[in-house]
């Protein structure tokens, strides 16, 4: 919907925005949640949900424009699996698994290593809250860049990347430099990504696929939600906290070389259908 609702040049601003407010949430809701458990208990938190709730879904109701359904041709369960195996999709969802990864293993593990180190609740807190903050506020600029030609996807994301995996690294030094400038780097590489890719995303895809193509992306990055704390806590188990950090940093590095853009010069592809024609990553 955000990529039917803006036209193709503004997707970059767009997602940009999407993610920024979707940052503020995951920023402030567990604040203001505190705050009401504070003052009046669980009761309180579900009351003002609900009330959150309800006055969010009428507002959506008299705001959102409808949009109908596209028409689309048939699509086999083959034609579906040929289509997502397709570089157009397969890079920026690895990328989007990538940066949720990162952050997922940055708000649990990086308190840990707070923690460790001998930071406070107060210090851990603010160091997921610089986290996010570096998320939200990164991604606006990150999709204006985008629509105003001064970086293209491909640039944008193996950037991201590369902050990703320098601040996986951070992390395994010990005290308040490693956990800050870990939060601080995983939030910038995390926010340049997820805007670039949903963009490079509905770009390579016909209208009538949208909702299909994003479905399946964020799949993707629910896969990295998951299965970066796993791999972290897995390695950390045996070899250290350090080492799960430093297993993600690898696999975000061998990512960020896998999908760095083609140089100019190499041998050109045969053309392919209009839907995967604007990948912006080759």
């Amino acid at each position: 919907m955000v990529a039917r609702l803006s036209p193709k040049s503004g997707h970059g601003r767009a997602f940009g925005s999407y993610g920024f407010f979707k940052s503020i949430g995951y920023t402030a809701g567990p604040l203001l949640g505190g705050a009401a458990v504070a003052l009046g208990g669980l009761p309180l938190l579900f009351g003002v949900l609900s009330v959150l709730a309800a006055g969010v879904a009428v507002w959506t109701a008299v705001a959102v424009p409808a949009l109908p359904p596209l028409p689309r041709a048939r699509q086999t369960v083959l034609d579906l699996a040929r289509r997502l195996g397709e570089g157009g999709f397969l890079r920026p969802t690895a990328a989007l698994g990538a940066a949720t990864a990162a952050l997922s293993v940055g708000v649990g593990f990086l308190p840990v290593s707070g923690a460790a180190a001998g930071l406070g609740p107060v210090a851990t807190g603010a160091v997921v809250s610089l986290l996010a903050a570096c998320t939200a506020l990164v991604q606006p600029w990150a999709g204006r860049a985008l629509d105003s030609g001064r970086m293209t996807s491909g640039t944008g994301i193996g950037a991201g990347l590369l902050l990703t995996t320098g601040g996986l690294a951070a992390a395994m030094l010990p005290g308040l430099t490693g956990v800050l400038s870990a939060a601080l780097a995983i939030g910038v590489g995390a926010g340049l990504i997820t805007p670039l890719a949903f963009a490079a995303l509905a770009a390579a895809t016909a209208p009538e696929r949208l909702g299909q193509t994003m479905g399946a992306a964020e799949i993707g990055r629910e896969v990295g939600d998951a299965g970066g704390p796993l791999l972290v806590g897995g390695v950390a188990t045996a070899a250290a906290l350090a080492g799960g950090f430093a297993a993600l940093a690898g696999v975000t590095a061998v990512l960020s070389l896998a999908l760095v853009p083609r140089r100019a010069g190499a041998r050109p592809k045969r053309p392919r259908p209009p839907e995967a024609s604007a990948d912006q990553f080759g």
